[in-house]
Order: structure tokens, then sequence, then C-alpha cells
């Protein structure tokens, strides 16, 4: 058996790539393509996952209990992110879709991009490709969106980004 030697931050993203996919068969391949992380990553991230308990020893079913309590207990304590400079960038946490809809804001968060369209402060994506992957997928956007709601967010955004994941986890 592999040694854990702990979890790594686009090992979030891989996961809720995963979510996104509502129980549609998927590919380690697929998932390197469509996150801008290689394959061997993509492997080595869902074999870290399995050993934590996030995913099933077949690597194919999530356990949905175990990555909520994560999201919820210990996602903002692993990964913690301050906001940084103002830049250019696509909009995350309550500024990027679903809580933009939500709540109302002046302080806008961003992850910096030359593709974006908002000005804000720059949040630090879980993994650098993030944004690439996010403009080619509303649903996994959203997930990433709703993450850093929770790493950055006040109690406020991150109750309601919380209900929202768990939703769609509990929905996957």
């Amino acid at each position: 058996m592999k040694k854990h030697r702990g979890m790594r931050p686009h090992d979030i993203p891989v996961l809720l790539k995963i979510a996104s996919k509502k129980g549609q068969p998927w590919y380690m391949k697929d998932l390197a393509y469509e996150l801008y992380i290689s394959a061997s990553e993509v492997s080595e991230s869902i074999n870290r996952s399995e050993i934590a308990g996030l995913i099933s020893s077949d690597k194919t079913t999530l356990n949905k209990l175990s990555i909520l309590d994560f999201l919820k207990s210990g996602l903002k304590y692993v990964y913690p992110q301050r906001p940084g400079a103002l830049v250019r960038g696509i909009g995350t946490a309550h500024s990027g879709p679903p809580l933009n809809n939500q709540i109302i804001s002046e302080d806008k968060f961003v992850w910096p991009s030359a593709k974006g369209n908002m000005r804000g402060q720059s949040i630090e994506p879980l993994h650098p490709k993030t944004p690439e992957a996010c403009i080619r997928d509303k649903k996994y956007y959203e997930f990433m969106a709703l993450v850093d709601a929770i790493r950055v967010g006040k109690a406020r955004e991150r109750n309601i980004a919380f209900g929202i994941i768990k939703e769609r986890i509990n929905n996957a």
C-alpha cells in the first residue's frame, strides 16, 4: 500500500471536477485534459484521495460525506487564502457564479487572468490552471468559485456556499 504524504491543493479541483460530471463515466486522461493537469498528477491525486477516504477504493465513486466534511471543516485551514493586489481576472468566491446573484458586495475577488473581465483583489486558485479549466466548464467553475467563498468568505458567505456545494455534491 502506498504511503500517504498529505493532500495537495489540486486534489480538491480533481474531486470537484468528478462531482461536476454528476455520475457520468470519466477517465483520468479526460480529467487531465479538462483540468490542464498532467495525467500522472491526476492519477497521484486520485490515489491520495483514496487513501484519505475521499474517493472509494475502486476510484470511481466519491465519498460524499467525507468530502463535505473536509470542505466544511478543513478547507479554509489547510488551504487558506488572503486577498491580494487589485488585478484583472475571472470572478471567484462571491464575485463569481452562483453567489454573484445572491451576495452584493463592493469587494470583488478574482483569479488573475488576462481572459477575465473584472477587476478585483487577487485570489490564488488551488491550481494555477483553474481559471482556464473554468472557462471551459460552467458547472466546474461554480464549484471552484464556491470553494473560494469557503476559503476567503465571511461566515454568511461560507454558509451559503457550503449549502450550495452540499446540495450539488449530494445530487452528483
